[in-house]
């Protein structure tokens, strides 16, 4: 499941820096996570990078986007090769 920022975002550019996939950017009011680059850090770290760092905890799991921890790794392999 890749995850998501919400409109809780206070675009602090904590998270944005910390992402090893490049995944986040900012968007048209907040940062935003691209869903086809997000791992949830898996093969990175144990536990996403961009949560641990936002201070205000408006980093969710995207609902429409679900995977397994086996998907988010092989997208891992796909991404860093």
């Amino acid at each position: 499941m890749a995850l998501l920022i919400t409109d809780k975002c206070i675009n602090c550019d904590m998270c944005d820096p910390e992402c090893p996939n490049q995944a986040i950017s900012f968007g048209q009011k907040v940062y935003e996570i691209d869903p086809h680059r997000c791992t949830e850090c898996v093969g990175h770290y144990e536990q996403p990078t961009c949560v641990s760092v936002c201070p205000i905890d408006c980093i969710i799991k995207d609902p429409a986007h679900i995977e397994s921890e086996a998907q988010l790794l092989e997208k891992f392999v796909r991404l860093h090769g």
